[in-house]
């Protein structure tokens, strides 16, 4: 096992090098700069423009800016925000654990609720309440995150019962420790059910399939003609093969509700990641937008690296395959 993590560790280097190069070219290509707002404002002289295109690398071709930049990642250095003025590596660790947060929150609660629901839903094949998940399913499925958001504040403006924005109250910091805490998850019910409806649904439409699916099994029939009771046969010999093609989808979820983030904490006003990219791409802040993109890439191997684990420890099949 330990052989493999490191193998896919040494794999993803290259990975995320092919990610920075072809973002930090695209970025590069996109006409203007970060200094376009200081070229057109009359009171700034040519002179300083040019004298911060030298301080910020702008006159330089964007090879040069790209290995400049890397050189300096490797030694911990992720560059200057020229929009926020301050290290890059400041900026995304504070906006880092928020959006974290309402992701694994999200995440959490898609899975808690989908998987069961898609069990239920399978075991009452074309009964009225399978027809009625499948309904909902698709209204998740086909409802934009920001549109679904929009409604949602709508909502919470109009009954006032749960807030339309932030990650906590105004008066937090004279809270204690659980007070914190039932603070945070009132705040976070509106983007987690907006970022996680969808994937909800998801989840809740490929459990439903994969279980019914084993449940036609020869494997299945055979048991239960010998005897066995039904809910072994069910959940511990069915479910456990059901289970398994959802494990492998784990990591593309993770990186999916941070790309989902986006919108989603911009409706909301989430001190995310999110918000701070639309930001930067706004601004054009070159090397703030390469950081969040080489998070989101780094998010999407350690979320794949850990669904693999995973399905290492559900299915002895690829646990033998690692010894």
């Amino acid at each position: 096992m330990l052989k493999f993590i490191l193998r896919r560790l040494i794999l993803s280097i290259p990975v995320l090098l092919g990610v920075s190069i072809l973002s930090f070219l695209i970025i590069s290509a996109a006409p203007g700069n970060f200094l376009d707002v200081f070229r057109l404002d009359p009171s700034i002289s040519r002179e300083t423009v040019q004298r911060l295109e030298r301080e910020f690398g702008f006159d330089k071709d964007p090879f040069t800016q790209y290995f400049t930049w890397l050189f300096q990642v490797t030694k911990g250095n992720w560059g200057y925000s020229f929009q926020f003025k301050q290290p890059v590596f400041n900026l995304i660790w504070q906006r880092l654990g928020a959006t974290l947060l309402l992701s694994l929150t999200t995440l959490a609660l898609s899975w808690a609720i989908g998987i069961p629901l898609g069990i239920y839903a399978a075991l009452k094949q074309y009964s009225f309440k399978d027809q009625l998940s499948s309904v909902i399913a698709f209204l998740g499925l086909s409802i934009p995150n920001f549109f679904f958001g929009l409604l949602f504040l709508y909502f919470a403006s109009r009954t006032r019962l749960f807030p339309i924005g932030g990650m906590l109250s105004v008066n937090s910091s004279q809270m204690n420790t659980w007070q914190l805490i039932g603070d945070y998850f009132w705040h976070v019910i509106g983007p987690a059910i907006t970022l996680g409806f969808s994937g909800l649904a998801g989840i809740m439409r490929q459990m439903r399939g994969q279980f019914l699916d084993q449940l036609h099994m020869d494997y299945v029939e055979f048991s239960k003609a010998k005897g066995m009771p039904r809910k072994i046969v069910f959940y511990k010999h069915a479910l456990r093969n059901a289970i398994n093609p959802l494990v492998t989808i784990f990591g593309y979820s993770l990186s999916g509700l941070l790309g989902g983030a986006v919108l989603t904490e911009t409706v909301f006003g989430w001190p995310g990641m999110g918000r701070l990219v639309i930001q930067a791409l706004t601004a054009q802040d070159l090397y703030l937008v390469m950081a969040s993109l080489m998070v989101s890439s780094l998010m999407l191997i350690i979320g794949n690296l850990a669904a693999d684990i995973l399905l290492a420890v559900v299915d002895p099949r690829i646990r033998y395959r690692f010894h």
